[in-house]
């Protein structure tokens, strides 16, 4: 037991002080080079309007930095890299205690992380590129629809070594027992890391994204640990480790936004950690933040097709609380208790059921 803890918590510590200590460098370049959008955003992800949404954004959106997420990634790179390492080169019962990579539990959700954060690291270097008279559009450097279609792929690739690798098949449902699913396991898990993926635009109000992904991160570090995976434990404690040295810096007034190349790497990786530790099925209770983010940009289209009415303000339902006067520290902190006690709600069902 103590050296379960031992491997979860000495690896997160040594990650949060390296993503503190690397920041200030990241932060200089940052700036150095303007890495921020060059126009604030003028239509919506619907491809509306937003004049709401500009005139409560428009000088963070041109003046805070973006890419602020290659602090997690990093800083969970070296620090996954340096415990592997030790043990390689000094491999003794010590070492073996804070090496967390392992084949069977961390391999894959780790380069989902790095291989989906590199993707974002792209999108992002594409929008600061970008001409300001060339600006206004909803989506990043990369299209939208290329996004979807790279998370799709990542997620068939994912599917299948659960499939035809770990020999995966079924989901386990909360008070029923193992749901089995066939070949339908594949579409499953695409749909997932897609569903969350989506949930990414929560990243839009000063420590928001941060706040609520470290929630997340943790419980399923929990839900690792007393199920006995330690190894993804300590990886999940990690990468919460990780956001809490970015939300060090994110917390109003942010140094910089999450972006992209934060929030894409998070998201698909949070759905492999989901299926890894058959918890899929609490996910959108865990993560409940991230699904009323999308769902509040779905219903807001689907309305306006429909009804030829809007339903909130603003989508994403976070900036229609702005529009009503909440100020945006009052949201954020709000949406951080929410998180928790969802988070906890999530890990309560997966515990007893």
């Amino acid at each position: 037991m103590i050296t379960d803890v031992v491997k979860v918590f000495a690896p997160t510590a040594f990650e949060s002080i390296t993503g503190i200590a690397i920041t200030p460098i990241l932060t200089h370049y940052l700036y150095k080079y303007r890495a921020w959008k060059k126009k604030p955003r003028s239509r919506g992800l619907d491809g509306s309007a937003t004049p709401i949404f500009t005139e409560l954004h428009k000088e963070k959106e041109v003046g805070t930095p973006r890419m602020g997420g290659i602090v997690i990634w990093g800083s969970v790179f070296i620090t996954t890299l340096t415990a592997y390492l030790i043990f390689f080169f000094l491999p003794d019962e010590t070492t073996s205690k804070l090496n967390f990579l392992s084949r069977n539990q961390t391999w894959l959700p780790f380069f989902t992380l790095m291989f989906a954060s590199l993707i974002g690291l792209v999108d992002d270097l594409l929008v600061i590129r970008e001409k300001e008279e060339e600006g206004g559009y909803a989506g990043g450097g990369l299209s939208l629809r290329l996004r979807i279609l790279l998370v799709l792929l990542l997620g068939l690739i994912a599917a299948s070594w659960f499939y035809v690798k770990l020999d995966a098949s079924s989901i386990h449902v909360p008070f029923y027992g193992q749901w089995e699913l066939g070949l339908y396991f594949i579409p499953l898990f695409m749909l997932v890391m897609l569903a969350i993926f989506s949930g990414g635009i929560i990243d839009g109000i000063d420590g928001l994204s941060g706040g609520t992904m470290a929630a997340i991160w943790t419980a399923y570090a929990g839900i690792a640990f007393f199920q006995n995976q330690i190894d993804i434990a300590a990886f999940c404690a990690v990468v919460t480790g990780g956001i809490l040295a970015f939300l060090w810096f994110n917390i109003p007034p942010a140094r910089f936004y999450m972006s992209e190349t934060g929030m894409l790497g998070l998201t698909t990786a949070l759905s492999v950690v989901a299926f890894l530790t058959d918890a899929v099925v609490v996910l959108p209770i865990i993560a409940f933040p991230l699904f009323v983010a999308s769902g509040s940009v779905i219903v807001q289209t689907l309305s306006k097709k429909i009804r030829g009415k809007k339903i909130f303000l603003v989508a994403p339902v976070h900036h229609h609380f702005e529009a009503l006067g909440w100020p945006p520290y009052k949201v954020t902190m709000r949406f951080w208790v929410i998180s928790v006690i969802f988070a906890l709600i999530g890990m309560v069902i997966a515990f007893v059921g």
